[in-house]
């Protein structure tokens, strides 16, 4: 049995599951992003692993941090293989933004740990193995684990997502034009906000009254601008709804690992709009289409350079990407020939 452990259930770590437990048994169990919780967990946890013990065969943790400590040192006492898949702020060190497990001191002594100590690191993005982040100017630009951990021997292999696009499709519904939407959870915090790009997003929305903004996620979030409809948290059948009626998907991270609203979107056909950092060009694939560094100037002549006659073009590639490079079936077929081994 493969125990699961990870700081907070999303739809990626669901989708993980959907894809092992035909094939492997596979326990989840949630920690907590709660620092006030943080010692019982680490306690109910401890007696969790004890517990599920002889049943398991090995650990597998989305993300490194305090809730892969224990894992990990389970699996060296144990001898049972421990896994790890980075998924982003744990490859990031950006105090000036206030983002990454790095610039926090025990976070970030929990988390070299578990990378060091774990049999095998599964980034969902190359750029979290390292890179030279030049986005914003501000932020140091060594990121990721080899930026971070130069010491770090663990095997690395990058396993991006993927997706369904039996499910995520475009349905022929006519989109409004200049219809924007982004996707994020968390955001009424300004940090959060910040992180997901939201700054930018506000700013074109007040030099644009006459564009329209969906932020889906989110409840609380509150915009100034009156061209900015805000959504909680959405179905995925809501989702598809969304994606199908808005012609664009901004992705103005100023940090990402592999962003899954971003491939969703694609996959129906919003044309995206992303920031140059983590795997955002890799999934997105169109250089025109990419926001080098963040400035809402350059944001404004990236839209303007968008021709009309090019737009349908833009789409259809989009689609087409997500179904060739990012299916859910390829992710499947590479996540379990890891955990087989």
């Amino acid at each position: 049995m493969i125990i699961y452990t990870f700081p907070i259930r999303t739809a990626f770590i669901d989708r993980d599951l959907e894809m092992i437990s035909p094939e492997m048994e596979i326990k989840a169990l949630e920690f907590t992003q709660s620092p006030i919780k943080l010692p019982f967990y680490l306690l109910l946890q401890f007696f969790q692993l004890l517990w599920y013990l002889p049943q398991t065969t090995q650990y597998l943790c989305f993300f490194g941090g305090y809730h892969s400590v224990l894992p990990v040192w389970f699996g060296k006492v144990f001898r049972k293989r421990c896994i790890i898949q980075a998924g982003g702020t744990d490859c990031m060190n950006m105090p000036e933004i206030n983002y990454g497990n790095f610039r926090k001191k025990w976070l970030r002594k929990a988390t070299v740990y578990s990378f060091k100590n774990c049999s095998l690191i599964l980034p969902v993005a190359q750029a979290l193995v390292k890179q030279d982040y030049q986005f914003d100017p501000k932020i140091s630009s060594k990121q990721g684990l080899l930026n971070l951990i130069p010491d770090l021997t663990t095997p690395i292999q990058v396993i991006p997502n993927g997706f369904d696009t039996d499910f995520w499709r475009d349905l022929g519904k006519k989109r409004k034009p200049f219809s924007f939407i982004s996707v994020a959870t968390g955001t009424s915090n300004p940090a959060r906000a910040q992180v997901k790009g939201y700054d930018l997003i506000e700013q074109l929305a007040a030099n644009h009254p006459d564009w329209t903004f969906t932020l889906a996620g989110d409840p609380n979030y509150i915009s100034p601008n009156q061209n900015v409809k805000i959504l909680g948290k959405q179905s995925n059948a809501e989702l598809l709804a969304l994606y199908n009626s808005n012609q664009f998907y901004l992705q103005l991270s100023t940090s990402e690992g592999f962003p899954n609203a971003l491939g969703e979107a694609m996959a129906c056909g919003c044309i995206p709009i992303g920031s140059a950092v983590g795997a955002i060009p890799e999934i997105i694939g169109e250089a025109n289409l990419i926001l080098q560094k963040k400035s809402i100037s350059d944001l404004e002549r990236l839209l303007s350079r968008l021709d009309q006659d090019q737009l349908m073009n833009f789409s259809e590639n989009s689609m087409s990407r997500i179904h060739n490079h990012f299916s859910y079936s390829i992710r499947q077929a590479l996540l379990l020939q890891y955990l087989s081994v």
